[in-house]
């Protein structure tokens, strides 16, 4: 999947591109092998060795949003010119498509993607500025379960799943209503932009409900919070890039426009937002 996502990049500027990333950071939602990420296979597969090769674990449904500031960061280094944020979404095919799991109610909802950013150095970033919270508090609230209950590692019957519950869900979706706006409103307050005002809002996208509620609270336009749920269901990690390249392909982001990039991750242990100056698609 990062090699079909990093392909129509490469169409566009050539693959000299590839010769200039210094940077890689990869979000791999399930990675295929014990220990390692999936960065170094990522790399292999790309043909480059960047000077920084990061596996973004945490960060979840916003590590793009994670992985940008990371690279913004990183691009200050008189050495880096470049750096390509991949994220890889790969569990719905794996963990939702099983059969017990796949009759539920949670495994009607997700999908399979990935998405690839590439960011160059310039005198002037694009990136206006970032909120990151971290809620350690939250950590560890979603868990995986099996019936007979057992550690992933751990051989038996019994499919894993996550493990939500009526009252976690209820928990969540309050959770994910509140700090979304708020790490939104945060970068909104420091770049001098209402959120009312905001050329695109582009979110993870858990659910329906989670979509609507977020640019209701923000106030913002249904049409300047583009979704790909009914088309993709929720791509966690890859929703992102994939719903704003999308956005960008049906003409519904100008040079010039504010982008807002907004999301949170599992039950709530992490929130970003980032607001970036879109400058069009280039090649």
């Amino acid at each position: 999947m990062a090699e079909r996502a990093i392909a129509p990049l490469l169409a566009r500027h050539g693959t000299g591109l590839l010769e200039q990333v210094d940077v890689l950071i990869v979000h791999t939602q399930l990675p295929d092998t014990w220990f390692a990420g999936s960065g170094s296979e990522v790399a292999a597969r790309f043909g480059i060795t960047p000077e920084w090769l990061i596996d973004l674990s945490n960060g979840g449904c916003a590590s793009f949003v994670h992985a940008l500031k990371l690279a913004r960061q990183i691009l200050q280094s008189p050495t880096a010119r470049s750096a390509l944020i991949v994220t890889v979404t790969n569990t719905a095919g794996q963990i939702f498509a099983q059969p017990g799991v796949r009759a539920s109610p949670q495994g009607a909802i997700p999908g399979d993607g990935a998405g690839v950013a590439w960011l160059t150095k310039s005198d002037r970033s694009p990136i206006l500025d970032i909120e990151i919270r971290h809620l350690p508090e939250f950590a560890g609230e979603m868990t995986t379960v099996s019936d007979p209950p057992r550690r992933y590692w751990e051989p038996g019957v019994g499919e894993h799943h996550l493990g939500f519950t009526e009252a976690n869900v209820a928990t969540v979706l309050e959770r994910g209503n509140r700090i979304v706006p708020q790490v939104v409103r945060a970068v909104c307050e420091r770049i001098a932009v209402a959120p009312s005002e905001l050329d695109l809002l582009v979110t993870n996208q858990p659910n329906r409900r989670f979509l609507e509620n977020w640019h209701e609270a923000l106030a913002l336009p249904a049409g300047r919070h583009p979704d790909t749920f009914d088309e993709c269901g929720n791509l966690f990690g890859s929703a992102m890039p994939v719903t704003f390249d999308q956005a960008v392909s049906a003409g519904l982001v100008g040079e010039g426009s504010v982008v807002m990039f907004a999301g949170f991750a599992h039950t709530g242990e992490f929130a970003g937002a980032a607001a970036v100056c879109w400058g069009g698609r280039q090649g």
